[in-house]
């Protein structure tokens, strides 16, 4: 099975970036690929909350979507769009959601980010996504062409209990859309993605930003595919396009045979 994945340099105009992602979804058809994969915040990346508030719409009129869907039905291609930030959280303030899109051009899924970001990293570079964004409330898988396909984004990667809960629920595929930061991704980026594909069984699916944004971030690319054994079959570097990567899905099976770590489970429910 052919995956596709967009690396984005997204920027501060939504009408770029949707016009990226129309045409990653035509190169990733083009290309042989059941599904594209395309990061975090790939329909607007910008800091300047003020700035992005008049871009900023109720997922059926955004922009992007729309248009993603319209390509997706055009190409005959799933799509499993990283993360838009959209209006319409219960408390005002704005969910981080990613969208899973047939190939007829259906909404299929939907998951809003559960961990929000609220760090210092260093070098006077701090973050409060609470601020602006609402949590999700839980866990969410679809059935696609690649099997179960279950949904993070980004900083869901440092919780191990959130992929538990995926492969438990029969998730053979993850995917985790980032806009991960320079700092964080040179220290933590590769090592954690594999982590979790090694303590999954699972294949991991990570579609990155990339690069100097024109909000002033940097953000480290590298997106990657991981076998259910840890192996990495593609690391896309710092350059943004379209990468494509072949997956033999039977590699689940045979991951989970040799170590079940999902059979092997236990609960845990307190410390003696």
């Amino acid at each position: 099975m052919r995956v596709a994945l967009l690396q984005m340099n997204s920027g501060i105009d939504p009408d770029a970036n949707a016009a990226t992602i129309e045409a990653a979804i035509a190169e990733a058809a083009a290309g042989g690929a059941t599904m594209l994969f395309t990061p975090e915040m790939s329909g607007l990346l910008d800091r300047d909350r003020k700035r992005a508030d008049g871009h900023l719409r109720d997922e059926r009129e955004d922009p992007a979507l729309a248009r993603a869907c319209a390509a997706a039905k055009a190409h005959g291609i799933w799509v499993a769009l990283g993360s838009l930030a959209v209006r319409g959280s219960a408390d005002g303030r704005l969910a981080n959601r990613s969208f899973v899109i047939d190939a007829a051009g259906e909404i299929v899924a939907r998951y809003d980010k559960m961990h929000m970001f609220d760090v210092d990293v260093g070098a006077g570079d701090s973050w409060r996504e609470s601020a602006a964004y609402a949590p999700g409330s839980g866990a969410v898988t679809v059935e696609t062409p690649l099997g179960t396909l279950g949904l993070t984004i980004c900083y869901d990667l440092r919780f191990p209990a959130l992929h538990a809960a995926l492969s438990n629920a029969g998730a053979t595929v993850i995917a985790a859309p980032a806009a991960f930061t320079v700092p964080t991704g040179e220290a933590h980026w590769h090592v954690l993605q594999r982590a979790r594909a090694i303590e999954n069984a699972a294949f991991v699916v990570a579609a990155a930003q990339t690069g100097e944004h024109q909000d002033g971030r940097r953000t480290f690319g590298h997106s990657l595919v991981i076998d259910p054994w840890g192996k990495v079959l593609l690391d896309m570097g710092d350059a943004p396009g379209v990468a494509f990567c072949d997956i033999e899905l039977t590699a689940v099976d045979e991951a989970r045979s040799r170590v079940p770590v999902i059979k092997h489970r236990r609960p845990i429910e307190s410390i003696a």
